[in-house]
């Protein structure tokens, strides 16, 4: 008989514009709203609130700078994400422009991203 998926417990902090998650009662991600969510950076990058494409060539030059290089990962619709950030760059709607909402989970999530944390936390709202 296979093993259970571990239930995963949602944390809403609307007022910080963040969403925690907890698997076994430890933190397993942590989503930044892109509108009210504090600013994250990243080597001086701002993470939270961007432009999709812009962010991405970012990480795309941060990667190929690194050793190794495959330390750029992308989830499904081309979503990439970031081992060595511990991060998933996902998309968030303002009106009709699309705009940057990190997604942070562990290490150990990035082999599995969609399954790791629950729909609603890749969802574009």
């Amino acid at each position: 008989m296979g093993r259970a998926a571990p239930t995963v417990v949602e944390g809403a902090y609307q007022k910080f514009g963040l969403k925690l998650y907890y698997r076994k009662e430890r933190l397993a991600g942590v989503v930044v709203d892109a509108l009210r969510g504090p600013q994250v950076l990243a080597d001086g990058m701002p993470l939270v609130g961007q432009i999709p494409s812009v962010l991405e060539r970012w990480m795309i030059d941060r990667a190929e700078a690194r050793e190794p290089h495959a330390e750029l990962t992308y989830m499904d619709a081309g979503v990439p994400g970031s081992d060595t950030l511990g991060a998933v760059i996902d998309v968030q709607r303002a009106g009709d422009h699309l705009l940057t909402r990190p997604v942070f989970v562990p290490l150990e999530a990035m082999d599995d991203l969609p399954h790791f944390l629950p729909r609603e936390a890749w969802s574009v709202c």
